[in-house]
This record gives C-alpha cells, sequence and structure tokens, in this order.
C-alpha cells in the first residue's frame, strides 16, 4: 500500500509540523527575504536548525503511534519569486530539489520509529497570499508553477501541498499542472477574519469552484494560516464541501494577516486552548486526515492538539 492510500484510509488523524517560517525566523533568529526559508538550503546552520525543528514534531508522531506528513522547504519555491530573493528560477528550482533530498533524509532517519510518512512538496502562491493584487488566470498559474511541480515530482514526492492560496484560478492552474505530471494534490486556501478568501469568495464556493473545474481532482481541501475562530463557525458537517476539507494548520494568532504582517514579535497564542479548539474542529470535519499548525505555532501546541484528538479517537 501506498503513502497516500494509507493516508487516505487512515482512521486516526496524521500529524504534521507548525509555523516553520515563524519558528525559523522569529525564534531561532535566521533571515531571509519575503520569508522564503528556501534560500536557506544552502546554510548548514540553518539546516542543523531544520533537523531540530521537523524531530520535535516526528517525536510527537512516534509517541501517537501514527503517521506524519512531512513537508518541504519550498513554499516560495516558485521562479516568479526569483527577483524578489534576489536569485534566479534556475536556482529556486535547485533548491527545491535540495529540499527534497533534506526531506528524504529527515524521512530516512525516522521511518522505523513513525508508521507512515508521507513525503510532502510544498509550493506557494506566486504573488503575496494575504494581498494577492492583479490575479493570475489559469493559464498563467499552470505556466508559473508548473516547473517547480515538474522538479517535486521528478524528485520523488509522494503529493504536492499548495497552501496559502487567496483564489481559485491559482488553485485550478496548480492542479492542473499537478495532473500533466500525474502526482496527487491538495490545495489548501487560507481565510481571513470573517471565513473568505482575501478576494472575498466564500470557501465554500472556492472549493466548489475547484472541484468543479478540476473534475474533483485535489485529495482532498486544507484551511491554513487563519486562527480556528476565523472560521469554525462557518463549518457544517452536512455541506459537500465541508467533507472535502481533510487537514487543517491554524495560526496560534487571533490578528488578522495585516496585524501579523505588522507585528514585530511572535504571538504563539495559547498552546493548551489551540488543542482544544481542535476537538471542535474535528467534531464539525468528518474526514478530517493531517493537522498540524502554522504561524506562530510550534511543537507545544500541536503536541496539545495530539493530545486531545488521538486521546479521543482511541477511546
Amino acid at each position: 500500500m501506498s503513502e497516500i492510500q494509507k493516508l487516505m484510509r487512515t482512521q486516526t488523524p496524521y500529524l504534521t509540523d507548525g509555523g516553520f517560517e515563524t519558528w525559523l525566523f522569529f525564534v531561532d533568529g535566521f533571515e531571509a527575504p519575503e520569508f522564503a526559508a528556501i534560500v536557506l538550503m544552502d546554510d548548514e546552520e540553518a539546516r542543523a536548525a531544520m533537523r531540530r525543528y521537523f524531530d520535535r514534531f516526528l517525536v510527537l508522531a512516534e509517541q501517537a503511534g501514527t503517521g506524519y506528513v512531512l513537508d518541504t522547504n519550498t513554499w516560495r519555491g516558485c521562479p516568479d519569486w526569483a527577483p524578489k530573493l534576489g536569485t534566479t528560477g534556475a536556482d529556486l528550482l535547485r533548491l527545491t530539489a535540495e529540499a527534497v533530498a533534506f526531506a528524504k533524509e529527515t524521512r530516512d532517519a525516522w521511518i522505523t520509529r513513525v508508521p507512515s510518512i508521507v513525503l510532502n512538496g510544498v509550493i506557494g502562491p506566486a504573488g503575496d497570499a494575504y494581498a494577492p493584487g492583479r490575479l493570475p488566470d489559469v493559464t498563467e498559474a499552470f505556466q508559473a508553477h508548473l516547473p517547480q511541480v515538474e522538479v517535486l515530482s521528478k524528485q520523488g514526492v509522494d503529493m504536492i501541498s499548495a497552501i496559502t492560496l487567496s483564489n481559485t484560478s491559482e488553485a485550478i492552474g496548480i492542479v492542473r499542472a499537478c495532473a500533466s505530471q500525474k502526482v496527487p494534490v491538495v490545495i489548501s486556501f487560507t481565510v481571513e477574519t470573517d471565513g473568505r478568501l482575501p478576494t472575498g469568495q466564500l470557501l465554500s464556493a472556492a472549493i466548489e469552484q475547484t472541484d468543479a473545474e478540476t473534475g474533483a481532482a485535489p485529495l482532498y481541501y486544507m484551511i491554513n494560516c487563519a486562527h480556528p475562530d476565523h472560521f469554525k463557525e462557518i463549518l457544517s458537517g452536512d455541506a459537500a464541501w465541508v467533507q472535502r476539507i481533510g487537514a487543517v494548520r491554524a495560526n496560534a494568532s487571533r490578528l488578522s494577516h495585516a496585524e501579523l504582517d505588522m507585528a514585530e514579535e511572535l504571538d504563539d497564542g495559547d498552546p493548551v486552548e489551540f488543542g482544544g479548539l481542535h476537538v471542535q474542529l474535528a467534531e464539525r470535519l468528518p474526514n478530517l486526515r493531517v493537522f498540524g499548525g502554522c504561524c506562530g505555532t510550534d511543537h507545544r501546541h500541536v503536541g496539545c492538539v495530539s493530545k486531545h484528538l488521538h486521546h479521543k479517537t482511541a477511546a
């Protein structure tokens, strides 16, 4: 059975990590333009910090006896970001391949201790997720993301997750790029404090439109980079679109994206409360498969979520 088959058939939710970039920059003290941690792949000190970071979460998966979705450090790897990062598109693709190799090393170090590790190639929007400006059309999105999708697929990821997406045209273009390479894809939208995408579109409409225009190709959908209070009230387990949501990676902070962009200190919220809120989310999301965190979260938050949900599953 493949790792994707195991993930899709799981009765016990998988773990994944938390706010990778916020941890690396606010806590560990590294620096990179545009929160682009991918440019640190050539920095041995940063790689050592990344190993420590992921090890903390894999320990939690080992303790829970569950699988783990292991992300690559490639969120800012779309070649369109090259000018802002002071590099070239070709170098970002090289770093993408290096990030997959790094993730494979981590997987190999843990595979005897964690029963299932899904190697997840991460891609992010070609522009600013929270202030997208001009939105690409589907064809433009396909062309922008295809080079990184090709590298991730060639390097052997189990699936690709496109995270912090603000609009459906980019989501559809990414799904089609992944389909062209025959690699499974997860689509993750981010929402504002009102539960709507940064474009103003309802989350329900975004999921329904993406499914309608791709033949329901995504494995499932995810919500990330928003506090549970920003979206939990819009979830109703009876709605077909809600049943398509298979993962949540929430923020620790209740601040809006605009407020977080201006923040000079990390808002890590309350890990215990964060864990409890996920019990409510699990009750509203009948097909929850993967949970972790996003901005401001770390192994404490994910540990509290695991304590709540895995105890409930065992009971």
